[in-house]
């Protein structure tokens, strides 16, 4: 970094992801990162969901944030989805891809991706 002028580009171009994650949004998509979850790959599935939301202009009405442990350690990365009136989704062995799906599907699309969640899994 070399000026004012390029900080303040890095800071205008950080500040939708940082709206994302403390924003308070409709929706709100809560990632584990407990040390298990961090192990088995949570951290880009994070980054995946704050990037895409950013994209696709969704920022207004989801939040993303993270969690420690949700107790559910041989399903990580685990993401759990509250929407307001809805029961809660949660997504099991979740993968930066996966990720991308749920974002088309269930998050701008409103159908919930079944084969991801942990009631397919345990079926």
């Amino acid at each position: 970094m070399k000026s004012l002028a390029e900080l303040a580009a890095i800071r205008e171009k950080m500040k939708d992801k940082v709206v994302i994650r403390e924003g308070s949004g409709d929706v709100r998509v809560v990632v584990g990162m407990a040390t298990c979850g961090i192990a088995a790959g949570a951290r880009p599935v994070l980054n995946r969901f704050v990037e895409k939301i950013s994209e696709e202009g969704l920022s207004d009405k989801i939040t993303v944030t993270q969690t420690g442990c949700i107790g559910i350690c041989q399903f990580e990365p685990v993401v759990e989805i509250y929407e307001a009136g809805k029961e809660k989704v949660t997504y099991v062995k979740m993968t930066a891809e996966k990720a991308d799906e749920v974002v088309e599907k269930h998050l701008k699309g409103g159908k919930v991706v079944a084969e991801y969640t942990i009631s397919a899994v345990n079926a």
